[in-house]
């Protein structure tokens, strides 16, 4: 068996219908994001008629175990789980699934990342977040929210990093890649990773959430989307090197960077890469680390991965690092492991020491983002 205390490192929220016409600021009501029926499917319209997404990926918990082949971007309001917007319900089908405590990010909100104005992005973002701080006060011992934060504006993403802090809210998430000449190893990003710093904020990189490019599960089908899904890892990867590359984590050495849901088993290849490339390629590893030190140990020190069900991962652990590695259910999303988690958990973690076990499906997720298993223990 699973052990006793689980907690999801990412599960999912889903914005009710009504959240951006009712909280965003009055300026951007007549552009903000709305569910529109079109063809008998819900899709997220923004603007006048940007269309993002369909919703079926994100409204069918435990299709994959009934009936895969009806997994589907095309999903209508009607098939979202009420615990995806209601906090009562969420908290009951925790319950169900066995698990005591979740670290929660959006649904409709992965694709906004793609809104092409700033403005009206930050907007959302802020609308989005005085939600989810509500949705997160219903318990706050098993609720951890996780803010969207847009860092396009260097200096308003701070501000809002600062007010997402003193709602409550346990962590912020930006994009998994940003624009191609303002990746993270650019200094402009300095105030921001010291602001998280300071505020004890970890900062999430979530699948799903990179700052330009095609939205999935939009416009005209092609192959091509069946490889982007399965090469998804790449840009968290570069991501995660421009950061430790430009020193990042050497300058704030008590930052966070979770990776989230992109898996586990990409890793191995991506750490023995970048020790052999600071080690062996200086004319391309320009920033040189004071001491002896390799790229790795940043890794090891600051960087967490939410991942699902990587068994090949759990067999990579100690290369990965069992303290670096967080579970995560992905409720109430078409591919999440609710209401088999216990199950799933206990399958994956076969022959895995049960102190090892506590990490990876709880202990690890509690350190990061400060829930109490003391009393969440006690009141299991």
């Amino acid at each position: 068996m699973a052990p006793a205390l689980i907690l999801s490192s990412d599960s999912h929220v889903f914005e009710p219908p009504d959240l951006w016409s009712t909280r965003i600021d009055a300026a951007f009501r007549d552009r903000a994001p709305r569910i529109q029926r079109i063809d008998g499917a819900d899709d997220i319209v923004v603007e006048a008629d940007q269309v993002l997404s369909g919703i079926g990926l994100i409204t069918n918990p435990g299709a994959r175990f009934e009936a895969p082949e009806t997994i589907t971007g095309r999903g209508r309001l009607e098939d979202v789980p009420p615990g995806g917007y209601d906090p009562d319900q969420h908290l009951a089908d925790m319950r169900l699934d066995g698990v005591a405590g979740e670290v929660l990010y959006p649904s409709q909100g992965l694709f906004y990342f793609r809104v092409k104005d700033t403005p009206l992005m930050s907007a959302i973002f802020r609308a989005y977040n005085d939600w989810l701080a509500d949705f997160c006060r219903t318990d706050p011992s098993r609720l951890k929210g996780i803010a969207m934060v847009n860092v396009d504006d260097v200096e308003d993403g701070i501000k809002e990093l600062e007010r997402a802090a003193r709602m409550g809210l346990a962590g912020a998430m930006i994009t998994e890649y940003p624009l191609e000449h303002r990746r993270y190893d650019q200094p402009e990003y300095e105030p921001f990773w010291a602001a998280a710093e300071t505020l004890g904020m970890p900062l999430s990189l979530h699948t799903a959430t990179r700052r330009e490019g095609k939205i999935r599960g939009a416009g005209v089908k092609t192959l091509r989307d069946a490889s982007s899904r399965s090469t998804k890892a790449f840009y968290p990867a570069l991501s995660l090197c421009d950061m430790i590359f430009s020193g990042v984590f050497e300058r704030h050495e008590h930052l966070t960077l979770a990776i989230v849901e992109f898996e586990l088993s990409w890793v191995p290849n991506v750490l023995a890469a970048m020790d052999y490339t600071y080690r062996e390629r200086r004319e391309e590893a320009i920033y040189r680390f004071k001491g002896d030190v390799r790229p790795s140990d940043f890794f090891h020190k600051n960087v967490v991965l939410s991942f699902q069900e990587d068994a090949i991962g759990i067999r990579l652990r100690d290369v990965i690092g069992v303290d670096n590695m967080m579970w995560g259910s992905d409720y109430p999303h078409s591919e999440s492991t609710f209401p088999q988690s216990r199950k799933i958990l206990a399958e994956i973690l076969s022959g895995v020491p049960e102190d090892e076990q506590a990490k990876i499906v709880g202990a690890n997720t509690a350190r990061v983002y400060g829930f109490d298993v003391a009393r969440l223990t006690t009141h299991a």
